[in-house]
């Protein structure tokens, strides 16, 4: 048998069972956004929000809408935690910034925890918060991409809830 075709087949055979087994340990949600402003005034906004969300008195009143913690920044990249106030689960956040005629960021949540893929939306939840809260949902050329398969319940999520 060709060594080559061997190799690729136990390549393949091994990424697979990479990701299979990566999907089973955790739910994860992917957004994609673009926006009409520079990504220095998008990571600006970003950053201020999930710093003005990591007090835990903020959490008296606001639901979901804080236990946020900025773990890093760098330029074009944000990563942050949120803990669900309610059920203490983790989920962790990347954003990843790329400036071209307009700023384009993808977003993704990660539970660190949950098996369900559909999380109760709580990781669409975290980043849409985010977006909300830094009100980046107003700004010029804003627009948002996913869908169910890659952000189970993008469809039918209620982050007023949450």
């Amino acid at each position: 048998m060709d060594l080559r075709f061997l190799s690729i087949a136990s390549a393949l055979l091994l990424g697979a069972t990479l990701t299979i087994s990566l999907a089973d340990k955790t739910s994860q949600c992917k957004v994609k956004w673009m926006f009409g402003i520079s990504c220095e005034d998008v990571t600006r906004q970003l950053v201020s929000q999930i710093k003005a969300w990591q007090i835990g008195e903020s959490c008296l009143y606001a639901g979901e809408k804080c236990s946020y913690e900025l773990v890093s920044t760098a330029p074009y990249l944000i990563k942050a935690t949120h803990t669900s106030p309610a059920t203490k689960q983790v989920n962790d956040l990347q954003f990843l910034l790329e400036q071209s005629i307009v700023c384009k960021m993808t977003g993704e949540a990660v539970s660190e925890f949950s098996k369900d893929p559909a999380d109760n939306s709580t990781n669409y939840c975290s980043l849409q918060n985010l977006l909300d809260g830094s009100d980046l949902i107003s700004a010029e050329g804003y627009n948002q991409f996913s869908n169910k398969w890659i952000c189970p319940e993008f469809d039918t999520a209620n982050c007023t809830l949450l």
